[in-house]
């Protein structure tokens, strides 16, 4: 009181009421109600004027003017008939009433109908509006008001459940159970309890119902599952008899913000210089989410989940990686077995004609090793469409590595022969004896044992195995195998690379020597095409992610693979079937 104060805030509940008074009781002996001119009382919803009976009593005049917020509410027609029609002596088992009237009317009921009634008694005749508000009000308040709408929200849910045609499940009994449209009266004759209706008023209530009620107001529920009603703001008007008047002045949402507030996907932002109530909405950063209004800040997804386009909640991710079922898969595995298949005509096409000049002349073993090794290239990329599985993703690397060392040595040792070739026809050489088959296997045999040895060490320290890549693409997890080591991985493509420059160089120098001995210019050209797609193949590979580098290393070895068939291959099968006449021992020493 004795406060330069000008507002007082006073939160409590009912039973805050005494203290209040005795303080005003306080400050009237001391002399200081003249000091409390001026100031306003503002109040919380739990403070109620008429919560006890001996506050008819109390002088409420320093409460004057007083401001408080009051659980919402408003006229509801028949109300004050209902209360004026009550008689304690006409309750229907209604002991409630009987309560009140003594408590209000300060009298005492007769044990009896025949006793003489004495002073004090009871007697029906009193009336409920004749007591001042400070001992019992004839309007509604806002938790009766909150009553009648519960209560009519409950009549309009049990009606709406019971209706033809409607199937919902409820709560009985403490179990769910299901009312069909069939069941009749007999069947529905339930005992609801508040304990074990829980279920039912937290999902079908707030879902359904909608009602207009006597007071004209919409009574139905937000996504939050609440009835968002507010607060009046309310004046107290006090008079000398202690009665006072509720008089409403305003209404305020529950929410004290100077802005509306920040949507799900969004996050609360402090303006600089404003109160804390006032704030920007900035949307959730790249992955994270806020599925709540006016959050304070945004949360990541898990790994295996992303935001959807709103940023409001967590999807889960697909499970995707390059298989046979996908279009780029079907597509690479078609062109993968057409290749193989062409691979086979060519072999069976060189065996039908093994003892042809040109067959012959070009070390057959050799031939047919290169075929099979193609073969075995083209069908390579159809254990890359499996599943990424441990032992699919050892296989991957290790035949891979291998199949296209041998393929790559059979290039060199052809290459080495025809050279070796050419020189040991020159009068007086010594080469002579290094031609032959044993050469060339050698060549194969010791350039492929090289690069299982690479392949063993790889096997040994940090082999391949499955793995999921979370990030490289947003709305999935892609399934795929990590190559353990990077640096053995490399090594295995830089020891083939290795070999191709070295057979690209041999065949370079050769392609001039006599066409009866010399594959040089197309074993040239294929080494031209070989090592352009694998140079290429270090960036674009390096460049993308996910499944789409499987993709590259497929077309790749695809690529590479058909460029070595064609160039080497297609020239020799064009005389073989189509010009037999220039596939004589007398048209290749002409043609020398």
């Amino acid at each position: 009181m004795e406060s330069k104060a000008k507002v007082v805030v006073v939160y409590g509940g009912t039973r805050s009421m005494p203290i209040l008074r005795t303080m005003a009781a306080l400050a009237e002996l001391e002399n200081v109600t003249k000091t409390s001119e001026g100031k306003v009382w503002i109040m919380t919803a739990q403070l109620e004027f008429t919560a006890l009976t001996y506050q008819m009593t109390w002088d409420i005049q320093a409460f004057q003017g007083s401001l408080y917020f009051a659980v919402h509410s408003n006229v509801v027609q028949g109300f004050k008939s209902f209360l004026e029609a009550q008689n304690p002596f006409e309750t229907n088992g209604n002991g409630f009433v009987k309560q009140l009237w003594a408590q209000v009317f300060l009298c005492l009921f007769p044990k009896s109908s025949t006793e003489e009634q004495p002073s004090g008694t009871c007697t029906g005749e009193e009336k409920l509006e004749d007591l001042p508000l400070s001992g019992f009000e004839m309007s509604i308040t806002g938790h009766s008001y909150s009553l009648y709408n519960a209560v009519y929200a409950i009549a309009h849910a049990l009606h709406a459940m019971f209706l033809p045609g409607a199937k919902y499940r409820v709560v009985v009994e403490g179990e769910m159970q299901e009312i069909q449209p069939w069941q009749n009266s007999t069947h529905t004759k339930f005992t609801f309890r508040v304990s074990r209706t829980n279920s039912f008023i937290a999902h079908f209530l707030p879902r359904c119902v909608s009602f207009n009620n006597s007071a004209g107001e919409t009574v139905s529920f937000s996504p939050n599952r609440e009835v968002e009603a507010g607060f009046d703001i309310t004046n107290l008007v006090t008079f000398p008899n202690n009665s006072f008047m509720r008089v409403k002045v305003g209404r305020v949402s529950p929410l004290s913000v100077c802005n509306p507030s920040c949507p799900p996907g969004s996050r609360k932002e402090k303006k600089e210089g404003e109160p804390f109530c006032c704030y920007d909405c900035a949307p959730c950063p790249h992955g994270k989410i806020s599925s709540q209004k006016d959050k304070e800040d945004c949360t990541a997804c898990p790994e295996d989940h992303y935001p959807n386009m709103e940023q409001s909640q967590c999807i889960p991710k697909t499970i995707s990686f390059l298989s046979f079922q996908e279009s780029l898969g079907m597509s690479l595995a078609l062109l993968a077995l057409s290749l193989s298949l062409l691979t086979v005509v060519v072999l069976a096409i060189f065996i039908k004609h093994q003892d042809t000049p040109i067959v012959r002349a070009n070390n057959r073993d050799l031939t047919y090793t290169l075929l099979i090794s193609l073969l075995l290239c083209f069908l390579c990329p159809l254990i890359f469409l499996s599943p990424p599985e441990r032992v699919s993703c050892l296989l991957r690397q290790m035949a891979f590595g291998v199949v296209f060392t041998v393929t790559v040595s059979c290039v060199l040792a052809k290459t080495i022969t025809v050279v070796l070739a050419f020189v040991a026809t020159k009068p007086g050489s010594q080469m002579r004896k290094w031609v032959g088959k044993r050469l060339g296997s050698a060549i194969v045999f010791s350039c492929s044992l090289i690069q299982a040895g690479i392949c063993t060490v790889w096997l040994g320290t940090s082999p391949p195995f499955p793995d999921s890549d979370m990030h490289s693409v947003m709305r999935e997890i892609i399934l795929g195998c990590n190559e353990g080591s990077v640096a053995l991985f490399y090594c295995v493509l830089g020891y083939m690379g290795f070999l191709a420059i070295i057979s690209f160089v041999v065949a370079f120098f050769a392609r001039k020597l006599p066409d009866s001995f010399n594959e040089a210019k197309f074993i040239t050209f294929s080494m031209l095409l070989f090592c352009s797609v694998w140079i290429s193949f270090v960036p674009v590979y390096l460049s993308t992610k996910g499944k789409y580098m499987v993709a590259v290393e497929i077309f790749s070895i695809l690529a590479s693979s058909a460029g070595l068939m064609g160039s080497i291959f297609a020239p020799k099968c064009y005389i073989i079937l189509l010009r037999p006449d220039l596939n004589s021992k007398e048209q290749l020493i002409k043609r020398k």
